[in-house]
């Protein structure tokens, strides 16, 4: 049993996730002390508990510490992944309903449901677009043409869209069966076009329509051309909120009371511009999603970002745990940084 400090680096939810797939993937048993040690909210949250059941569905894995505001965990899987049709509820941990991030549930299983030889469906229910996750916009535009390009691929869509604090969005995924990942070649594209959606449910139809205009101006002032659909949908709950993408990021602002529609936009272009005016491979988010398949993957690669993290920086270390991988960063905290990965080449055997 691998045992793991879940005050390492940044001591969030990551070191949960990482490790959840990596046991249900590999078989090989963990301890978790400490878990999201440095949140302020400490131990398992609905979003967490949702996704350590969810990765024992995929391995029949025993638990011991599956619980809300739980901070050990063991996680013992029975079975190799398997393929099927699962669905997920943050609510059902929540007891009473949950905006936790359906995202960061997709991160967990991910990677072992793609080694389970056979294509699998996923139905979760909860938070689509909440704050300190990456929107279904994100995972839909930009990781998933990323994570194609090593070999993992699926479908995603959003069947309805969950804001915090209601929550009661719907995304589905179906991943495809794959035997192996391969380290592809990284290199910088020239932004030119930006394609977004600025969207509000149960709001008026005039507050898309500013963030969308808003955004467009910016971004052809900064000579790039956009195209952001304005959007008014229904969901659950009010929201409202703004997303970018782009080869190698995406970008986002969620809207909140008393924060206009203009400067909700902005934020959002700010962030874009900053990426744009450099030349990075992939944005700050995506350096660090990289690392876990392409830990798995046969073959070295190497890229670069405007913006190293902890929670990067605190991956790479849980990885190294993991598997037989080596990884270098080259860069400070905060600042600009190339990462070199020579994958464990894993394979089901």
């Amino acid at each position: 049993m691998l045992h793991i400090d879940g005050r390492l680096g940044e001591g969030g939810g990551q070191v949960l996730r990482t490790s959840l797939s990596l046991s249900a993937l590999t078989g090989r048993s963990f301890r978790l002390t400490h878990i999201r040690a440095n949140r302020g909210k400490p131990g398992l949250r609905p979003q967490h508990l949702t996704a350590v059941r969810a990765a024992a569905r995929t391995c029949g894995a025993a638990l011991a510490g599956d619980a809300i505001d739980s901070r050990t965990l063991e996680f013992r899987p029975a079975m190799p992944p398997q393929p099927g049709d699962y669905h997920f509820d943050v609510s059902d941990a929540a007891q009473g309903g949950s905006a936790g991030a359906v995202t960061l549930i997709f991160q967990a299983i991910l990677w072992p449901l793609l080694f389970a030889g056979g294509r699998s469906r996923v139905t979760m229910r909860g938070g689509t677009h909440v704050p300190m996750s990456p929107p279904w916009h994100y995972v839909a535009h930009v990781l998933r043409p990323a994570f194609a390009r090593i070999g993992a691929n699926f479908d995603t869509v959003l069947e309805a869209w969950g804001w915090y604090p209601v929550g009661g969005g719907v995304m589905t995924a179906t991943i495809e069966p794959a035997a192996r990942l391969d380290a592809p070649v990284f290199e910088h594209v020239p932004a030119a076009r930006v394609e977004g959606v600025a969207a509000v449910t149960n709001l008026p139809a005039d507050i898309p329509q500013r963030m969308a205009g808003r955004a467009t101006n910016l971004l052809a002032a900064a000579g790039l051309r956009p195209r952001i659909e304005p959007r008014r949908e229904k969901g659950a709950g009010p929201g409202a909120g703004i997303f970018l993408w782009l080869p190698g990021g995406g970008f986002g602002a969620i809207g909140r009371r008393g924060w206009p529609a203009d400067q909700v936009a902005e934020a959002a272009v700010a962030e874009t511009l900053a990426f744009v005016d450099n030349t990075a491979m992939v944005d700050r988010y995506l350096a660090d999603q990289l690392l876990l398949p392409l830990a798995l993957a046969h073959g070295r690669t190497r890229y670069t970002t405007n913006h190293l993290t902890l929670h990067t920086v605190t991956n790479a270390d849980l990885l190294r745990l993991w598997l037989d991988t080596r990884i270098d960063i080259a860069g400070d905290l905060n600042g600009p940084a190339a990462i070199s990965v020579t994958g464990a080449g894993f394979t089901i055997d």
